[in-house]
C-alpha cells in the first residue's frame, strides 16, 4: 500500500512537470512567433511606412536604426512593416528609405520594455512638400556638432569651430550641410582654395542651399576670381532672390570687373535687404556712384555712413573718399 501511494504520487509529479513544460513551450512559441509580445527586459520597435494617404507601402525599402548617431542595426521592409527586437533603453533615430519614396526621419526614446509603434510618413519622389525632405538626413550626433560648431563660428572661436565640424565630419563625411559649414570655417581661415573644393562639393550636393553658392561665391572673390565668382552668386539669388550676402558679393565682383551698372545695382539691393546688418555695403554703393558719374549721391551715401556709423573703422576710409570727391572739384565742399 505504502508503494502504491508512493507510485500515484510520482506519476502525479510527472504529470504535473510535462504540464508545465508544455505551457512554457506554448507561451515561448506565441513569444516568438507574434512580434506584439517582446521580452519582458527589453524593448521592441515596429516600424510601419506609409504613404500619402496612410496607407503601408508596397514597394522594396530599408529602416536603417541609429544611435548616437552611429548605425545600430538595418532591416528591410516587409509589405511596408520592419521589426527591431530585444533593443537597449535610449535615444534612436529611424530612418526610411523605400523606392520611388522621399526618405522619412522619426526619433524615438526608448525607456520602457514595450512594443512601440512607429508610422513613417513617406513622399513620392517628384512631388513638393515644404516638409519632405530635400537631401540625406542628419543623425542627431552629427547634427549636434554641427550646431555647435555654427555657434562658435558666430562667436569667432575658430579653433572650437574646427573641433566641432571635425567631429562632424567623422560622423557625416558627405553630408552637404556639413561639407557647407567646413566651408566657412576655410573661408574664415582665409584658406579660400581648399574652401572653394569643399563649397563646390556641398552645392553640387544640395542645390537648393542658397548659402552654400554665396559662400562659393565669396571663396573665388577672396582669389580675385571674379568672373568665376558670378554663376554661383547669380545661382544662390535664384534660389533666394533675399539673400543680401550673395547681392554684396555680386557688387563687389561686378565692380572688380568695371561693370559699374550692375555693381551699383546689386549694391543697392544688398544694402536694402541687409537691414544695416552689413554697414560696409553703404561703401559699395558709394563706390558704384562715383563709378557711373553720380558724385552727389556718392557723397550723401558716405555722409549718412558716418553720420550713422562715425565711430567703426571704416570711417576712416569714408571721411578719405568724401575729401577726395570735394579735392577733385566732384562735389561742393560743404
Amino acid at each position: 500500500m505504502h508503494f502504491a501511494m508512493l507510485q500515484r504520487i510520482a506519476s502525479a509529479t510527472f504529470f504535473l512537470i510535462v504540464s508545465l513544460l508544455s505551457v512554457s513551450a506554448a507561451y515561448a512559441q506565441d513569444s516568438s512567433a507574434d512580434p506584439g509580445i517582446p521580452r519582458a527586459d527589453r524593448p521592441q520597435l515596429s516600424v510601419t511606412a506609409r504613404d500619402g494617404g496612410g496607407t503601408p507601402i508596397t514597394t522594396a525599402g530599408t529602416v536603417k536604426l541609429y544611435r548616437d548617431g552611429m548605425l545600430y542595426n538595418e532591416t528591410g521592409l516587409s509589405h511596408g512593416r520592419a521589426f527591431f527586437d530585444s533593443i537597449f533603453f535610449g535615444d534612436y533615430t529611424l530612418i526610411v528609405e523605400a523606392t520611388g519614396y522621399k526618405a522619412a526621419q522619426r526619433d524615438v526614446n526608448v525607456s520602457v520594455a514595450m512594443r512601440y509603434e512607429i508610422d513613417a510618413n513617406l513622399q513620392r519622389e517628384g512631388t513638393t512638400d515644404a516638409e519632405g525632405p530635400t537631401k540625406p538626413l542628419l543623425a542627431p550626433k552629427a547634427k549636434e556638432a554641427l550646431d555647435k560648431g555654427l555657434k562658435a563660428l558666430s562667436k569667432n572661436k575658430l579653433s572650437e569651430a574646427e573641433k566641432y565640424v571635425n567631429e562632424a565630419l567623422q560622423l557625416a563625411p558627405g553630408h552637404p550641410d556639413v561639407l557647407y559649414v567646413q566651408g566657412l570655417l576655410l573661408l574664415d581661415q582665409k584658406d579660400w582654395a581648399q574652401a572653394q573644393g569643399v563649397l563646390e562639393r556641398a552645392s553640387q550636393m544640395d542645390p537648393t542651399n542658397s548659402r552654400a553658392f554665396s559662400a562659393l561665391g565669396m571663396a573665388l572673390a577672396d582669389q580675385g576670381k571674379y568672373d568665376q565668382a558670378l554663376p554661383p552668386l547669380e545661382k544662390s539669388l535664384q534660389v533666394d532672390a533675399g539673400n543680401w550676402e550673395a547681392q554684396w558679393v555680386l557688387g563687389k565682383s561686378y565692380y572688380h570687373l568695371q561693370q559699374y551698372d550692375q555693381a551699383l545695382k546689386s549694391s543697392q539691393l544688398a544694402w536694402t535687404e541687409s537691414n544695416g546688418k552689413a554697414p560696409q555695403i553703404e561703401l559699395l554703393v558709394a563706390q558704384s556712384l562715383t563709378a557711373v558719374g553720380k558724385y552727389e549721391d556718392a557723397a550723401q551715401a558716405l555722409r549718412d555712413f558716418l553720420k550713422r556709423y562715425g565711430d567703426r573703422p571704416e570711417a576712416t576710409t569714408a571721411r578719405r573718399w568724401l575729401n577726395g570727391l570735394a579735392n577733385n572739384g566732384k562735389i561742393n565742399r560743404n
